[in-house]
């Protein structure tokens, strides 16, 4: 106030004094302030460029088999040279002619929007640059306070300082806002069009380019009216440009354009029950946090095989009845690389999301026994190996109540039955006198050798699979039989990149050597045997129902318990592994409950394998193939009814030929020179 009254009173070459020392100051001061900005924005270097983007995950053919967004906000990064050279022009052309000319300021922009405002008495003309923009989407709110204008300004200076105008125009063209919650010119491409942004016609980017000055309300699909006169506008000032031909934008605005709205069509989500193994190893074996998840712009690439997939979940569907109440798991993998080709974790994903092929824990039942026989295998047994089949009580002498397994319907040979047909009958009796025989500690032993992870217990009734294990874990632990007794572990992820390509993590595929390869491969041609009918004539092999859907060489093993039912096996490239069965627990109701899994698990291999290689198990040198009588597991003579190629490491087949059916004086011939030849000790304990 007092510097008021003095003014007044000063003369008017006292004034002009005082006008012109403080406006020396005044301009002083905002160059020096407009140089300290300058010089803080070098010295802050670069801004971080952190732009939310949509995560993708591929299968394992390249096809996309799903989206990991913020929100409904999808977002995807391309590179400018794959952007329409129409959308670029007609961009710079209705946004801002001058881009590449100016360092981030239209100063004679800023001066027409600001006396055209004064005119009109209100803000009715924009002079944002493209950097000024890009600085908004990236750092700030749209808020109109100064505040937020001085962070434009600063930020639009840092960018132009540390970026190039491509860098930056790709950058706005990424981020910018197309209405439906389309972020950047990927998306809005897909959504409004339903293809790439560098195949863009000119009527469509002219169209484009339109939307981000009024999302709403240039929205050709909700105003397409406003979105056509925005059109016109576009192509006069390319055509003021010279960026396109005069005669060029008539053709354009006579286009026939077809809106798709590509991300509102319902579309069927891919292997949700997959998806979610891969959220999970992401999570916590990759540890890649959420954020990155959500807002990272991943390019997740997979094992899935998007045929077998498919394959697996028709296979479910139209195996097992509508109205039932029963679930199912099925996990399928390459055993050679632990590559996930296609995974099950339920019946509808919608209704329950739990994942019942990595989550639950059931017991196996007699889909246990592999592990026991190969334990045999190691401690002198053979296919050929007699143990007699009978009801039996184990007086376990410890206080408890005696033990007394039971087999299937309480079939029994009552008489010797060799290790070959015990594992095809799925024979309980022979399966708890081994486990008890070898010492049950052995057993579990061997199960953690290939790679079962869940808590085990060294008990008689652990050789009919009465402890819980996972479907995922059984399926990996049968795909050591198959790949000649190499451990792997179960992979879902190959590769994770960046948006721009840059290979974030990429798996090393690695195997451990962990069982005997002639073994595996005598346990492999045991395993084949339970679809073979010819190892035995008192009842059916297990996998009789089954095996006139093969057409390959396969192995495996089902298991039941009262509340489960299972099917793991293999050929040379696929193994895999169904359980059926009910979340409450309760018991299965009939023999369709407890036959889903053998016809799931038979299907499903011939329909995923259809049209591919049919291979053999690879024979390694240690083990030689004999002919034997299936029944007694002795060699086989001429008079033999039934006759069968088995399989054994090199020194331990029968010597011992049959003479069940009269053996001639040339099989005595051949027994006697062979009893010569073995030396004292094997001849006194040929078992």
């Amino acid at each position: 106030m007092k510097f008021w009254l003095i003014y007044k009173e000063a003369t008017k070459q006292q004034k002009i004094r005082w006008i012109k020392k403080w406006g020396i100051i005044a301009s002083g001061s905002f160059v020096l302030s407009f140089i300290g900005m300058l010089l803080l924005a070098k010295l802050m270097g670069p801004p971080a460029l952190f732009v939310p983007q949509t995560t993708i995950m591929y299968a394992a053919d390249g096809s996309k088999m799903g989206e990991i967004n913020n929100g409904g906000q999808n977002r995807y990064w391309v590179p400018l040279e794959k952007i329409d050279k129409d959308l670029i022009s007609a961009t710079i052309s209705i946004e801002d002619k001058s881009f590449y000319k100016h360092n981030g300021f239209d100063i004679k922009r800023i001066a027409g929007a600001l006396l055209a405002d004064i005119k009109a008495g209100a803000k009715v003309q924009g002079a944002s640059t493209i950097t000024q923009q890009y600085a908004r989407n990236l750092f700030l709110t749209h808020e109109k306070t100064w505040r937020r204008k001085f962070q434009e300004a600063f930020y639009t200076l840092r960018l132009e300082m540390s970026y190039s105008k491509d860098e930056i125009l790709e950058g706005y063209l990424n981020t910018i806002y197309y209405g439906h919650g389309s972020y950047g010119i990927q998306s809005a491409s897909r959504y409004y069009f339903g293809k790439n942004a560098q195949d863009l016609t000119l009527g469509e980017a002219s169209i484009l380019a339109g939307i981000p000055k009024g999302p709403s309300y240039y929205s050709p699909i909700l105003h397409e009216e406003n979105a056509k006169k925005r059109q016109g506008i576009i192509l006069s000032a390319m055509a003021e440009d010279g960026s396109i031909k005069k005669d060029a934008v008539k053709e354009a605005v006579s286009e026939k354009l077809t809106y798709v709205r590509e991300e509102e069509e319902e579309i069927a989500a891919v292997a949700p029950y997959f998806q979610d193994a891969v959220m999970r190893t992401l999570k916590k074996e990759l540890n890649v946090n959420t954020n990155s998840i959500q807002f990272g712009g991943l390019r997740i690439y997979t094992t899935l095989d998007p045929k077998m997939q498919e394959v697996a979940e028709h296979t479910i569907e139209n195996r097992i009845i509508d109205n039932s109440k029963i679930q199912t798991a099925l996990v399928a993998m390459d055993p050679r690389s632990g590559d996930v080709k296609a995974l099950v974790g339920g019946r509808d994903f919608g209704e329950s999301s739990f994942n019942r092929a990595l989550q639950a824990k059931r017991a196996p039942g007699s889909t246990f026994k592999p592990f026991l026989y190969y334990t045999a295998l190691e401690h002198g047994y053979t296919a050929s190996t007699p143990i007699k089949s009978e009801p039996t009580t184990f007086a376990m002498g410890d206080g408890v109540n005696d033990y007394k397994p039971k087999n299937f319907k309480n079939r029994y040979a009552n008489d010797f039955i060799t290790m070959a047909q015990a594992l095809a009958l799925s024979d309980n009796i022979y399966a708890v006198k081994t486990n008890l025989y070898l010492g049950p500690k052995k057993l579990v032993k061997t199960a953690k050798k290939f790679g079962i992870k869940s808590e085990l217990a060294g008990i008689p009734s652990l050789a009919l699979g009465s402890k819980a294990v996972g479907v995922l874990e059984l399926t990996n632990a049968y795909g050591v039989f198959a790949n000649g007794g190499k451990k792997v572990e179960p992979v879902f992820i190959t590769k994770i990149t960046d948006s721009k390509g840059e290979v974030l993590y990429k798996h090393k595929y690695e195997s451990e050597q962990v069982i005997d390869e002639n073994k595996a491969f005598v346990m492999t041609d045991l395993l084949a045997g339970t679809f073979d009918e010819k190892l035995n004539d008192y009842t059916s092999v297990t996998g009789s129902s089954i095996n006139h859907y093969l057409t390959r060489p396969m192995a495996g093993k089902s298991g039941s318990t009262p509340n489960d039912s299972w099917m793991v096996g293999y050929a040379p490239q696929l193994v895999t592994g169904v359980w059926v069965g009910y979340d409450n627990n309760e018991e299965l109701h009939d023999v369709n409950d407890t036959g889903y899994s053998k016809r799931i698990w038979a299907y499903f291999m011939e329909e995923a394998l259809k049209n591919k290689q049919i291979l053999s198990f690879e024979q390694p040198e240690g083990v030689t193939a004999v002919t034997i009588n299936p029944q007694n597991g002795k060699l086989a003579t001429d008079s033999c009814p039934v006759t069968r190629i088995s399989y054994y490491e090199k020194g331990t087949e029968p010597v011992e030929f049959c003479d069940e059916h009269g053996a001639s004086s040339e099989i005595k011939e051949k027994l006697e020179k062979k009893e010569e030849k073995k030396g004292f000790f094997k001849r006194i304990f040929s078992w």
